[in-house]
């Protein structure tokens, strides 16, 4: 496992066990997940009455085009700020 790639599992160990972060926080972490899993958003918006679906895939979209090491290093830098 790469040095990132390490690092990158031990935030998501770090922040976990965090509670009380806001939804902003929490779209953010997840949308910098996803991107540094997955790559670029793929498929369908979900529809109107999913607003949680919609916020998440949005959050998502906002991060087209960051390269998956981008995203993980931007994960690791914001769990730092909120994970101690």
């Amino acid at each position: 496992m790469s040095d990132l790639a390490q690092r990158f599992a031990d935030a998501q160990a770090r922040i976990k066990p965090v509670t009380g972060l806001g939804n902003d926080v929490l779209l953010e972490l997840y949308a910098l997940y996803k991107q540094g899993t997955a790559g670029d958003v793929a498929g369908s918006r979900p529809g109107m009455l999913d607003v949680k679906g919609r916020a998440k895939y949005d959050a998502w979209a906002k991060q087209k085009g960051t390269s998956q090491d981008a995203a993980m290093e931007a994960y690791i830098a914001l769990v730092g700020k909120h994970a101690k």
